[in-house]
């Protein structure tokens, strides 16, 4: 047994020579090119993870702004600044003048709204001179002016129209005529509402971000039991009997300009038939650009594909401002013009992803990527006064060199960063979108971002955050013709409200089909009453 035992050992010992002779300098070579590249790997995706965590970081607890410090990032302007000798302090003097207010300025303030004024004059007995007794006599006065707030107050109105008949046919004639006095048509007939009680629920709703269930709660303190279901379908039938040819013929006239913008966020429909409560759903927006009267129309739509823009904006011929999106790739006879602000963005998101301790220096990539955008943003800031022609021409001169050594610049770093990384998207993101994001030269009318459009789907998504969820798909599309009318009113310095109330007083007894009627109640017509706008500032 033992001789046995030697004899494995032997073998086994003869083997793990044998293996041992079998590795070469080129397998331990190989080897340590594979865990080279797997360490390489791993410190990529370590490096990737922390770049999520910081930004996840700053997202919740830091700032939003994107604003940066004009004389923190001097990129190019460093020889300049290393050349520049330094000069002699120069001498001060303290300069010490008084500043007068502005007069009148107040009252300006307080011209539009109606005045109550309270006298204190003193009673006849009392109008005598302690010192002789003659009478006294209204030399000057002194005012004080405050604002004085009327709460909400709400009353019956009763319609009450007469029936004429005639005497004389009634006793000799075979047929009594009968008249009767015109009166008001309803605007939900056998309802309790009111044009103006109508316009206030959808202004407190929809500008106001009041949800119909606080309403309910806030009518109640009022003395008036009106149910959160019984004013949801005040919105819908006021959407859908009177606002929605509003709506269809702000449609018209967008389709009938050459420059639109576009954009889309989500919402939450809970009814929808064949989805889950959970399911996201979405809301367009398609909203007119520099030239003419301001259009935004809001479109409801359960999915974000591409047949949605396509069919909205059937007819439609040139520029469309959008973000990145590939769902207004397929659009015909359009040129889409990219966000800048969307790139700069990137290259914010860039920097916030980067340790504490590299962010503030100055060379590093992502501020050189940011420059590039700062510099083209403040181009635009000096163009604004300018005409359409004369913006056009000045693009050419100061902006399309700018963007020029930015594409160089973009095809330098592309080889040099992780495409996974922030900093590699951002760059992949411009060079992708590069025609978009040079479109804005073709036309001086054209924005260098879609920032317009985005304002003005703020309100829905503040409005959102407050009632949170649609309940049916009726309630969704009512809201989208509803905000497309407030927003549209609001941008043409319309009072939301007022415009409600008075297009619900008038739109009962007009003949609504007829397009040139309808043009006179568009939130940009001359023919509204003066009272629907709101005080020039």
């Amino acid at each position: 047994m033992q001789e046995f035992r030697g004899f494995v050992a032997n073998i086994i010992s003869m083997k793990t020579i044998e293996n041992t002779s079998n590795i070469t300098i080129e397998n331990l070579q190989d080897r340590c090119s594979q865990l080279e590249q797997q360490k390489a790997e791993l410190e990529a995706k370590v490096k990737w993870f922390e770049e999520q965590l910081r930004l996840n970081q700053h997202r919740q607890f830091g700032k939003s702004s994107e604003q940066t410090n004009a004389n923190q990032f001097e990129l190019f302007n460093e020889p300049e600044a290393e050349a520049k000798q330094p000069e002699a302090e120069p001498t001060f003097e303290d300069i010490t003048y008084k500043r007068r207010k502005q007069p009148g300025h107040r009252e300006e303030q307080l011209k539009d709204l109606p005045v109550e004024t309270v006298e204190y004059r003193l009673s006849p007995e009392e109008q005598v001179c302690s010192c002789c007794g003659n009478d006294l006599h209204e030399m000057s006065t002194e005012v004080r002016q405050e604002l004085k707030v009327i709460p909400v107050q709400v009353k019956v109105v009763r319609h009450v129209r007469y029936v004429y008949g005639c005497r004389h046919c009634e006793k000799e004639a075979d047929k009594t005529p009968i008249i009767t006095a015109p009166m008001s048509a309803p605007l939900l007939p056998g309802s309790l509402v009111s044009p103006s009680l109508m316009a206030y629920v959808m202004t407190q709703k929809y500008v106001d971000g009041m949800p119909l269930y606080r309403q309910e709660q806030a009518l109640f303190r009022l003395g008036i039991e009106l149910s959160r279901q019984t004013m949801a379908n005040w919105m819908i039938q006021g959407s859908t009997r009177y606002l929605e040819d509003i709506y269809n013929r702000m449609h018209e006239h967008l389709l009938l300009r050459d420059i639109a913008m576009a954009d889309e966020t989500t919402v939450q429909v809970l009814k929808e038939p064949g989805r889950a409560a959970e399911a996201t759903s979405y809301m367009w927006l398609y909203r007119s650009g520099r030239d003419g009267p301001p259009i935004a129309l809001y479109e409801y739509q359960t999915t974000r594909a591409s047949k949605h823009p396509v069919r909205f904006l059937k007819g439609f011929k040139g520029f469309l401002h959008v973000d990145g999106y590939a769902a207004y790739n397929g659009l015909e006879n359009v040129t889409l013009v990219g966000c800048l602000s969307h790139a700069r963005r990137k290259f914010t998101d860039a920097l916030k992803a980067l340790p504490k301790t590299e962010q503030g220096t100055v060379f590093v990539t992502a501020h050189e990527g940011l420059e590039y955008c700062n510099k083209l943003f403040n181009i635009e800031r000096n163009l604004k006064e300018l005409s359409n022609e004369e913006r056009y021409n000045a693009r050419l001169v100061l902006s399309a060199p700018v963007l020029e050594a930015f594409l160089v610049w973009l095809k330098k770093q592309t080889p040099r960063v992780l495409p996974k990384s922030s900093l590699g998207k951002a760059i992949q993101y411009c060079r992708n979108q590069w025609d978009k994001l040079t479109a804005f030269l073709k036309d001086g009318r054209l924005f260098i971002d879609n920032n317009a459009s985005e304002r003005t789907i703020k309100s829905f998504v503040i409005g959102r955050k407050a009632w949170i969820f649609s309940n049916t798909p009726k309630g969704a599309r009512a809201s989208s013709i509803i905000y497309s009318i407030i927003e549209t009113a609001k941008e043409n310095q319309l009072n939301p409200f007022q415009y409600l109330a008075y297009l619900f007083e008038k739109l009962p007894n007009v003949y609504i089909t007829d397009p040139s009627v309808l043009d006179e109640y568009l939130p940009w017509s001359a023919t509204l009453p003066d009272y629907c706008r709101l005080p020039k500032q």
